[in-house]
């Protein structure tokens, strides 16, 4: 303890006994101050105090203080801290301790002058941290005598800035923060005079001079800082350059930290004070700071410009703003965009964030966002269009903010703009409008900035968002033509007209903006909006009306005043009459009020109104829609009777809507999608087979479907999308285009490696035969220019019509290739339909004919290509088939009449899934038959439920749910057994079969009524199985099925004693031919029938059964024979867990006979080469038969091997002598073990007394040094090598042997 103590650096007490006896525990405290964890340090610190503070003593209290004195300068940094924090808190803790004695000691202990060189670092830390002790105790600023000692510390600590850097300046800061105004006067300001004075000369002292300035003003008035440096003020002209050359040498200083040096933020709060602002920020950080265009000076910029944000006033903002510091934070984010570079945007967007937070002027509010707003790139502003800071604005300042966007947007002005460009734009700049070019990028940002304020969680009120919805709709699709009140839009006239581009633009952020209004929680403090927030209802208003019928009404009322606006696109006269109908369908269905069609009624007025809408965006297009819509309407909403079908009729109603559904769901856009899906939700209690045959229809991947509109829809509108980038929304599954370049470029290699045209090739040889160019005629001439002329004509024509040819079919290629990508991203929208449909109505017997084309779209995307897309498609489907199909809580109740075609089907699916080759498919069939089971089981048939096994009266008493675990439902038992039992044969007969034992497990344990039906085929697979691995996987599956409850209660107890007799009998059968276990399946099989065996030996134990085991037992006893078994950790456990069960123990490894064996081993490989192995074994025999040792008998009858009984081979026995250390402990082997031994030495007779053994085994220790040391002498000289050999082996294996227990083998016993 002492060693350790000294160790860490603490000074043993002058009187050990006295503080080292308390114990163990108050000496570990200090070591625990020291650990790196913090957690462990102050749990350490108050259990220090507390030992001190409850019963500690004097002594106690001088060795504690010593510890953390001498602590302080301890060589891990984490112990540092530590102790002094634990130093600090014993000084606040006993105020009887004098805060100058205990300075005392820190500078004695730490003395920088007698330290060695190498300890100057650890003493320097030291007087830190004590003086850091002193003044987070408290009681520094109250001793003014420690205090000035503390200070003049400090100070020398200065100067040792390669190991402190700037940390006793700093804590020189913390202190003078902490002294009151009167001892800053009386007795600081003398000694620190000298560094106020030199405050110009190091960014430390200039710091101390600004917070003394701050912090005691009444100290250092304009007159003393005019005697200490010259000066009245800090910030003026002479002392610019000055400041600005600190400045930057504390930016540097502060590179690695990324924040802003202390001395930059006093500094712009004392310009701030003196009224100097204007020429710091103008002349020190603009006119000098930026000159250099160093990285760390331009952050130290961009932070005093956030930190700036809460002191400066109005007018003072709007100069910073507009400054020089904000246009090269604007130039930083434009070219920071790539990932590797430092982005300082996320850090002013905290600035920002913070003043917003905390300043309550809405004015000051306001001028920041739009200083941030007008900072832009060409037009466009640097800040993102959905800044989250708009969170932070008061309700006056954000509806100010949004009155000056709508502004900008009618009158941009761009010299308001603090606009920027960068060098390479400048550089591609052409002969174009720029400011055409500005306006655009900046009404671009302005109309997303208005819609993404609607997303914003930021509190805003109806009027407000209905206010910018208004407005976006005004200007995507109207104009003005004159002025009036009825339309405050028309009010603000606009400077530069909208273009056709631009009225695109707003049109797609328009229907992105209904997106968001559709899914947009209700707004307001009434009670019913937060009626309607419990409801969890979205997409409208307070009043309950639909945030899109509200904008249906607005341009409704645009529409009829044609002397103030007028369309940008005209309705025609069938257009504006299809309008009119629509808006009067849906006045019609506002006034049904039907609770069971409230579903029905909701889900039309949203179609209708999105339909009204979209007549605005593309009239030509959704004029046919509109108008099968409007009709859809009349005949679902009719009060006629409904008449009998017949052919020539027309489908019905939700017929016409599923394909309207579908022809909306081709268009890219997510607003439709969503829509679509709520409405295909609220209408699918009315779905009738054909309408659901429609959307199957489109999934069937067996059924070529003309879908060349659908192509054409979507390419239409990705056209037009592609115009306006940061439009509707539009989904992750639409945008496929990215990979287009990559696949178009494995087209044209595929085509570089196609294989030559034999047509071109005739041709080309028929154009160089016609031009005499192949050189088949023998003559000398040359061709002329004129036929070289000619011959270059037509094999440049030739060459140019392959060209296109090959051009052609690349064309065809990529427009088959884009059909399929657009077919198959059409396929993923309508399986949404295919999940809303299981979900809302999964009682519905329609369900059942979704399963076969799910499952056709499954086995279809496995065998094709694996394209992210295709891999995508066969992810949603299977989890549409797992979760809301098969794994679905709630079914149909109404089977009986399809009892029949449930069961074929069935029937069906286990037949595909044992003929199907691909195990993963198979498992989607299968699972598809056990949700039928699980719909016919749980349904009541109209005949009484017939048990398949009466049960006892004692088994209905002790188990009341007997009759409901077992009850079948319309399940035909017989029926559906016969068709698991050849699914079942099938797998454990046929050696590649796409069946898997998982399979029939979650049949077994989901339906345990055919456990009974299907155990006898498992029973006897365990011996006729195809293979070894089928016959383990049929004792896998008995001994997962045997444990099951409702097994048990279906069959009586003669039936259950002979299926576990059974059972016992077939895994003996199949345990007898098991002869060689070095294949892996045989291991396997073995080791899954000790496991079933050990469940039915168990059985048979607890439940006292009469099952005879006398033929099992001799197998076991056999089996342990072979290598296999020994070898396996597995199967040795397994087996040995069996043979628990018939009374047998495992033998307990002899390790004194291991370990002699394996010192044996070495010593005859080193006498390898001595004698031929022939020879050896004569010698050994011949030893044997001299000695006369009779090995003794094993308790199997075998006899023991010679070195598990301790014997000596003839080598070792003619080398060793009878006073030898060796050849003594050797017999102690042999009679330890029972066997006795003639032999040259001691006789060992069998049965001596135990007090005579111990008495002689005392005198040979007496004797045992002066046996082995004449051993050398008594040994032969020709034998002295090999003895030598042999004592070196013995003798590094001494020890072990000294400490090893002698146990005796413990033999099998029954």
């Amino acid at each position: 303890m002492a060693e350790r103590d000294a160790r860490h650096g603490g000074v043993l007490p002058a009187d050990p006994r006295g503080v080292l006896r308390k114990g163990r525990a108050f000496l570990d405290l200090f070591w625990d101050i020291a650990k790196p964890e913090q957690e462990v340090r102050l749990a350490a610190t108050e259990n220090l105090l507390r030992h001190l503070r409850d019963g500690g003593k004097d002594d106690e209290l001088k060795y504690a203080l010593r510890r953390l004195v001498e602590g302080l300068g301890a060589t891990r940094e984490a112990a540092r801290p530590g102790f002094s924090l634990a130093l600090a808190q014993v000084l606040q803790t006993f105020e009887e301790i004098s805060v100058c004695s205990v300075l005392e000691q820190i500078k004695e202990k730490h003395n920088l002058e007698r330290v060695k060189k190498k300890l100057v670092r650890n003493a320097a830390f030291g007087n830190f941290f004590g003086v850091m002790a002193l003044f987070q105790s408290g009681r520094l600023v109250k001793d003014q005598k420690a205090l000035l000692e503390s200070i003049k510390l400090l100070q020398q600590l200065a100067h040792h800035q390669t190991h402190l850097r700037d940390l006793p300046s700093k804590t020189l800061v913390d202190i003078l923060s902490e002294v009151p105004e009167n001892v800053f006067e009386e007795v600081l300001f003398g000694i620190l005079q000298a560094d106020l004075t030199s405050a110009f000369k190091s960014p430390e002292n200039l710091h101390l001079l600004l917070v003394g300035m701050q912090k005691f003003p009444g100290v250092l008035k304009p007159k003393k800082l005019k005697k200490l440096f010259g000066s009245p003020t800090i910030v003026n002209e002479e002392n610019i350059p000055r400041l600005v050359e600190l400045l930057e040498s504390a930016a540097k200083s502060e590179k690695k930290d990324k924040k802003l040096p202390s001395v930059g933020l006093d500094l712009l709060q004392v310009a701030l004070k003196e009224g100097a602002f204007e020429l710091f920020w103008k002349e020190a950080v603009e006119n000098e700071l930026f000159k250099e265009k160093s990285g760390p000076v331009s952050y130290m910029c961009y932070r005093l410009l956030g930190s700036a944000l809460p002191l400066l006033s109005l007018d003072q903002l709007q100069m910073v703003l507009k400054g020089r510091v904000m246009q090269h934070y604007g130039e930083h984010v434009v070219t920071t965009q790539l990932p590797d570079r430092f982005k300082f945007a996320p850090e002013m967007e905290a600035y920002v964030d913070k003043f917003l937070n905390s300043c309550d002027d809405p004015e000051r509010q306001l001028a920041v966002m739009v200083g941030f707003s007008t900072l832009t790139n060409q037009g466009y502003p640097v800040v993102p269009s959905v800044w989250r800071v708009v969170r932070c604005l008061q309700p006056v300042a954000l509806q100010k903010y949004i009155d000056w966007l709508k502004d900008m947007f009618l009158r941009p002005d761009l010299d308001c703009c603090l606009d920027f460009s960068t060098n390479r734009q400048k550089q591609n700049q052409e002969n174009k409008n720029i400011a055409q070019h500005k306006i655009a990028r900046l009404r671009k940002w302005i109309i997303h900035r208005l819609m993404s304020i609607v997303e914003s969680p930021v509190k805003k009120e109806e009027n407000l968002v209905m206010d910018i919805s208004r407005f976006c709709f005004f200007h995507a699709f109207f104009e003005t033509k004159k002025k009036t009140s009825q339309v405050p839009e028309t009010n603000a006239l606009i400077s530069d007209p909208l273009d056709e581009q631009a009225h695109s633009l707003a049109a797609n952020y328009f229907f992105g903006l209904l997106q968001t209004l559709n899914t947009l929680t209700v707004l307001g403090d009434t009670a019913e909006a937060a009626a309607l927030r419990e409801k969890h209802i979205h997409g409208v208003t307070a009043d309950g009306k639909l945030w899109i019928f509200h904008l249906v009404e607005y341009a409704n009322e645009l529409l009829s005043s044609e002397k103030y606006v007028k369309a940008v696109k005209p309705f025609t006269k069938e257009q504006r009459e299809a309008w009119e109908r629509t808006l009067q369908s849906v006045k019609n269905l506002q006034k049904k009020k039907s609770k069971s069609d409230s579903a029905k009624l909701f889900a039309f007025q949203q179609l209708l109104l999105l339909m009204a809408m979209h007549l605005f965006k593309n009239p030509s297009e959704t004029m046919d829609l509109l108008s099968d819509l409007l009709n859809c309407t009349e005949r679902a909403f009719s009060k006629e009777p409904k008449k009998k079908k017949t052919e020539n009729e027309e489908p019905e109603w939700v017929e016409v809507i599923v394909e309207i559904l579908l022809s909306l769901l081709a268009q890219p856009s997510l607003l439709i999608r969503r829509i679509s899906n709520s409405v295909f939700g609220r209408i699918c209690p009315n779905l009738t087979k054909k309408g659901l045959q429609l959307i199957l229809d489109v999934l069937d991947p067996y059924q070529d479907q003309d879908e060349e509109s659908a192509v054409v829809v979507v390419e239409e509108a990705e056209k037009k999308i592609k115009s306006a980038q940061d439009t509707d929304d539009d989904e992750s599954e639409d945008s496929s285009d990215d990979g287009d370049t990559e696949e178009e470029n494995d087209s044209e290699d595929e085509e570089k490696n196609e294989e030559v045209d034999e047509d071109f090739r005739s041709q080309l040889i028929n154009v160089l035969q016609a031009g005499n160019a192949l050189g088949e005629d023998e003559s000398d001439e040359e061709l002329d220019d004129e036929a070289m002329m000619a011959l270059d004509k037509n094999i440049s024509a030739l060459f140019a019509e392959q060209q296109k040819r090959i051009q052609a079919k690349k064309d065809e290629k990529d427009r088959i290739r884009k059909e399929k990508i657009l077919r198959r991203d059409f396929k993923i929208k309508v399986l949404d339909l295919v999940e809303v449909f299981l979900s809302k109505q999964p009682e519905n017997p329609l369900v059942f004919d979704v399963i076969e084309p799910l499952l056709q779209v499954i086995e279809q995307c496995m065998s094709s290509d694996s394209d992210k897309q295709e891999v995508d498609f066969l992810q949603k489907t299977a989890h549409i088939f797992t979760n809301s199909l098969c794994r679905a809580k709630q079914y149909c109740k109404r089977v009986d009449v399809l009892q029949d075609d449930l069961h074929a089907f069935v029937e069906r699916l286990v037949k595909k899934a044992c003929k199907h080759t691909d195990s993963s498919v198979a498992l989607y069939y299968f699972s598809a038959s056990l949700y039928l089971l699980k719909v016919l089981k749980g349904n009541v048939s109209d005949k009484s439920p017939a048990l398949p096994m009466p049960l006892s009266k004692k088994q209905a008493n002790t188990i009341p749910q007997a009759c409901q675990l077992l009850s079948t439902g319309c399940l035909d038992v017989e029926r559906v057994t016969l068709i698991y039992q050849q699914a079942l044969t099938q797998f454990l007969s046929k050696r590649n079969s796409a069946l898997t034992s998982s399979m029939f497990l979650d049949l077994f344990t989901r339906f345990p009524i055919m456990c009974k039906p299907l155990i006898d085929i498992l029973v006897k697979s365990i011996t006729t199985g195809a293979r070894q691995h089928q016959q383990a996987q049929a004792c896998l599956l008995l001994q997962k099925v045997l444990p099951l409850r409702e097994l048990k209660l279906s069959m009586t107890k003669e039936e259950w004693e002979e299926l576990i007799r059974e059972s016992i009998s077939q895994v003996t059968e199949s345990l007898k031919v098991s002869d060689k276990l070095r294949v892996k399946a045989e291991k396997e099989k073995v080791a899954r029938s000790l496991e079933l065996l050990n469940f039915l030996l168990k059985t048979v134990t607890q439940q006292k059964l009469h099952v005879e085991l006398m033929e099992l037992d001799k197998v076991l006893v056999a089996l342990n024979q072979q290598e296999g078994i020994g070898k396996s950790a597995r199967l040795d456990s397994l087996y040995w867990n069996v043979m628990r069960w018939l009374n047998y123990t495992k033998p307990k490894k002899e390790k004194t006979a291991d370990k002699r064996v394996q010192e044996a081993e070495p010593l005859k490989r080193k006498k390898k080469g001595f004698l031929p192995e022939t020879k050896k074994r004569k010698n050994r025999k011949k030893a044997v038969q001299e000695n006369g040792a009779a090995p003794a008998a094993s308790g199997d009858g075998d006899s023991a091997a010679p070195e598990e009984l301790g014997t000596e081979t003839p080598e070792q026995n003619n080398v060793r002598l009878p006073g030898s250390r060796k050849h003594r402990k050797q017999n102690k082997g042999v009679r330890e073990n029972g066997v006795a031994v003639e032999g040259s030495g001691d006789g060992a007779v069998n049965g001596r007394d135990a007090v005579a053994d111990k008495k002689r085994k005392k005198k040979r220790n007496r004797k045992r040094k002066g046996d082995v040391g004449n051993e050398t002498e008594q040994i032969p000289g020709a034998k002295k090598a090999k003895v030598g050999v042999n004592q070196e082996a013995q003798q590094k294996q001494g020890k072990a042997k000294k400490k090893r227990k002698e146990k005796k083998p413990v033999v099998l016993q029954e």
